[in-house]
């Protein structure tokens, strides 16, 4: 299994996403609505609305990942580098989304650091941001545990399950990876 990732630390591991993952991912977010309600947009979750979802990532725009148990491989997070912009900005937006049978044991914390460095240097992205509702305080801590700084409100900017919603800006950039003990590697 370790030579499916493209990343991995200690516990977590991370991998692209693919159509082999619609069981497992589906069962998830079934599993995970109350968790989820109300950051996350309600979701088709047909056979088809993930092979669309997944194809997606086919395109340079986008990056599908999974952040997986290192050992076993079972999915804990999934992770979106979305409208990656090349050239002088060399930057993408972060969507990610935890799973409740796996919240509160640091995966979205080991598997969100290692989707930076993959970010900052196999892809050569200089600049990640999320953008997180003001009350979602989970994704507020992650973010801020992670270094991500904050930079600014921007009032109604997504629709989720029809209502514009406000989110705070937060971005973290290649030069601001902590410099800690870095134990991930590519395999």
């Amino acid at each position: 299994m370790l030579n499916r990732y493209l990343i991995h630390g200690d516990r977590v591991a991370i991998r692209r996403v693919c159509a082999n993952d619609y069981e497992e991912i589906t069962a998830l977010t079934r599993d995970s609505a109350e968790l989820h309600h109300p950051w996350i947009p309600r979701r088709d979750t047909s056979r088809e609305a993930f092979d669309d979802f997944v194809a997606r990532f086919t395109q340079p725009t986008h990056e599908g990942l999974v952040i997986c148990l290192r050992q076993s491989g079972a999915i804990v997070g999934g992770v979106n580098i979305n409208n990656i912009v090349r050239g002088s900005m060399q930057s993408g937006m972060l969507g990610y989304i935890a799973y409740a049978s796996t919240t509160g044991r640091g995966h979205m914390s080991e598997g969100l650091r290692l989707v930076a460095q993959f970010a900052f240097t196999q892809l050569g992205l200089h600049r990640l941001e999320a953008n997180i509702q003001p009350t979602n305080m989970a994704s507020l801590n992650l973010v801020k545990r992670l270094g991500f700084r904050r930079e600014g409100y921007s009032p109604g900017f997504q629709r989720i399950n029809n209502v514009w919603q406000d989110h705070e800006r937060w971005a973290l950039t290649a030069d601001m990876l902590p410099a800690g003990p870095r134990k991930a590697t590519a395999t």
